[in-house]
């Protein structure tokens, strides 16, 4: 309950009230956030990307999550990968070990295969042309320091109860 509380109530929070402030009154506040994240620099990026990194976040998320995948994202990390397992093991790893702040992904790369990405600070697969976005995990230290201190790998070994393959499944097929 206080990782939430602190995650978005003050963390996602924050850069939706610092974003709003640096886009009032100007043209950016006519652009929807994906475009801001693909086209803006600076501290405007910074909040642009970060709100819709943890918007996706949120939406990776669900409290009748968890398990292995089904559907149309099962068959893709079977092809893909080799089996879920393979995926899970190589997607816990990056998580695990990704050096300093950021994200690690599920993408559909642009050669129509499921990749695992890793982005650092506000990174963000659209800015960076890695592939559509599928699911992420905040490996940002605020995402799990309260429950897990630091220890990464138990907060991504906990991520994968609450992973939510609905979410997954409806970004592919609209990828």
């Amino acid at each position: 309950k206080e990782t939430i509380a602190s995650h978005y109530g003050k963390h996602h929070a924050t850069y939706v009230t610092k974003l709003n402030g640096l886009v009032e009154g100007t043209e950016n506040a006519k652009k929807d956030l994906a475009d801001l994240v693909k086209t803006t620099d600076g501290g405007l990026f910074n909040n642009a990307a970060q709100h819709w990194n943890h918007s996706f976040y949120w939406n990776s998320l669900s409290p009748s999550g968890g398990g292995e995948p089904k559907g149309a994202i099962k068959a893709a990390i079977e092809q893909d990968f080799g089996s879920f397992q393979k995926f899970k093991d190589d997607f816990s790893a990056n998580a695990a070990g990704h050096f300093g702040s950021g994200w690690v992904w599920l993408v559909k790369g642009t050669d129509g295969k499921l990749k695992i990405h890793q982005t650092h600070d506000a990174g963000n697969p659209l800015r960076d042309g890695a592939g559509v976005p599928l699911l992420t995990c905040d490996v940002w230290e605020h995402a799990y320091y309260v429950d897990y201190r630091n220890d990464r790998p138990s907060y991504v070994k906990a991520w994968w109860n609450l992973v939510n393959w609905d979410f997954a499944n409806n970004n592919l097929a609209k990828a």
